[in-house]
């Protein structure tokens, strides 16, 4: 899923797929800037855990 931050340039997001952690129940993120290197795999929980912590942290500057 692109962020709609990101520009068609990529910008500084990264980029998740919410089809494969449904299928998977591991969810693959990577670099907007560069979708043809590798991507890390996390667990959901991971991933929940890690948004919950970008969006505070994002929120206070």
């Amino acid at each position: 899923m692109k962020s709609s931050y990101s520009t068609y340039e990529g910008g500084n997001c990264v980029e998740w797929s919410p089809s494969h952690a449904r299928a998977h129940n591991l969810v693959p993120i990577r670099d907007s800037k560069a979708p043809h290197l590798p991507h890390l795999t996390v667990t959901p929980h991971a991933w929940t855990d890690f948004v919950a912590f970008a969006t505070t942290h994002a929120a206070n500057g």
